[in-house]
């Protein structure tokens, strides 16, 4: 019989005491749709520490739920999600419902080869071995938007960052921001942003597993508040509507010893230059990125948003608080330089899954680390404004502009796919090549309908 896990009677008290009579097990699959099952109250002693069955296929669902064939993910055989205690909360909006975040695990308690919380793990232990620590935080934009004949209407519209547009969304943004503090999360700013309807949450960094956790926790809570306690919809969509801005997740990014005491992006002497073993790092996500944005924006309507001078960083280009180069680093903040000071990944979004995103961006910046690469001349404007002569000396090449040809990319880049792992790897690719053909069948408008609430 399997030993119980450390945690395992105070959780089941904790959450008799929180009055959860449901406990979801979460999972994000590699489609990146937030998935899970949900046990009762009288069935946890022994469900916190076995987990719940699962079929091998269930990975192999895309977005649009269509079963893809992937060998060795047939509907025959099953592995288990098994929670990781420390993940426990009771859900605000809902009465008697609690969440973990799960791993997937075969019978024998290891991962199955289909993970992607195990593929970041592994990526944070390779890190940990080159005596480095990523701290990271997702930074969301997402639509609110009210059910009507002719579809989702952008809702409580406003001009961007202002104090009106603050006070049409304040009864839902309030009700999600309590929401995802009582859950743990430290909320830094909320604001209105430039769609109609358009929101951005940003929360505190973490550890690189902490922050993907915690982008589950925040994409789950904006659902779920706006749609059980308002009545209203939520898209973290990349392009929800043709004719409105994008929504992007930005990764923030900071690289840390080993000990995670000392910031190690910025130089020691001036905290506005990035330090040589940090341009390492950033030298090789710059490297990586056209094969990393299948993680990052490995959706059909990613690419309707990642365009030029669309503030999405549609180019393989670096600068200094530069917001239309893919890998932007931030200005520290006065007083708070050495902790502060971090780089944004803007191409990446939500319909990603934030394991696999970061995972990847790990192994990027790790072997710019091992080969000792260096940064080009960073963007001093827009990429697109510059000259060819600028642009060759700013590294500057165009990322993929559709889904398929960025597959075709990941599928070549031996440093990502051999992090992924074979079962992974193929898992990725077929589910995304699957969803792309069905797409372009389906057409954009088809699309956007059926994947707004997706993410």
């Amino acid at each position: 019989m399997t030993d119980a896990p450390p945690g395992h009677t105070e959780l089941l008290d904790r959450i008799a005491a929180d009055g959860v009579r449901l406990l979801r097990f979460l999972y994000c699959d590699p489609s990146g749709v937030i998935r899970g099952k949900q046990a009762h109250a009288s069935r946890l002693d022994g469900a916190l520490t076995s987990g719940l069955g699962l079929t091998r296929a269930q990975n192999a669902i895309n977005v649009l739920d269509d079963l893809v064939a992937v060998e060795d993910m047939e509907p025959v055989g099953e592995i288990r999600i098994v929670p990781d205690l420390t993940t426990y909360v009771r859900l605000p909006w809902l009465d008697g419902v609690g969440s973990v975040l799960c791993d997937q695990v075969g019978h024998d308690g290891r991962d199955w080869g289909c993970c992607p919380r195990a593929f970041l793990q592994r990526a944070v232990a390779a890190a940990d071995e080159a005596g480095l620590r990523v701290r990271a935080a997702f930074e969301n934009e997402f639509y609110l938007a009210e059910r009507t004949p002719d579809g989702p209407r952008p809702w409580a519209d406003g001009p961007v960052y202002s104090s009106a547009g603050l006070d049409r969304a304040a009864p839902v943004m309030n009700d999600i921001v309590d929401a995802l503090v009582e859950q743990g999360l430290v909320v830094e700013q909320a604001i209105n942003e430039y769609g109609p309807g358009q929101q951005e949450i940003s929360v505190r960094y973490a550890d690189a597993l902490a922050a993907a956790d915690n982008q589950l926790r925040l994409r789950d809570t904006v659902r779920g508040v706006a749609e059980c306690g308002h009545g209203l919809l939520a898209s973290f969509a990349p392009r929800p509507w043709p004719d409105a801005i994008g929504s992007g997740t930005h990764v923030h990014f900071s690289l840390w010893d080993g000990e995670g005491t000392t910031n190690l992006l910025p130089e020691p002497a001036d905290p506005f230059a990035v330090s040589e073993r940090a341009r390492a790092f950033l030298a090789g996500v710059l490297d990586h990125l056209p094969a990393l944005v299948a993680l990052t924006c490995p959706s059909y309507l990613s690419y309707d948003r990642l365009r030029p001078s669309a503030w999405a960083g549609s180019t393989v280009s670096w600068g200094f608080d530069n917001r239309e180069a893919a890998l932007r680093v931030a200005s520290p903040f006065r007083g708070r330089e050495q902790e502060s000071a971090n780089a944004e990944l803007k191409a990446c979004d939500a319909s990603s899954n934030p394991y696999l995103a970061l995972g990847g961006l790990i192994l990027a910046g790790l072997d710019g680390v091992a080969r000792e690469l260096d940064l080009p001349e960073p963007a001093p404007r827009d990429p697109a404004s510059l000259s060819w002569e600028e642009a060759g000396r700013c590294g500057v090449q165009p990322l993929p502009t559709d889904q398929r040809t960025a597959h075709a990319l990941l599928e070549a880049d031996p440093v990502l796919m051999e992090g992924l792992g074979d079962l992974l790897g193929r898992c990725i690719l077929a589910t995304r090549r699957a969803e792309y053909d069905r797409c372009a069948e389906m057409g954009d408008d088809a699309v956007r309908a059926a994947t707004f609430t997706t993410f």
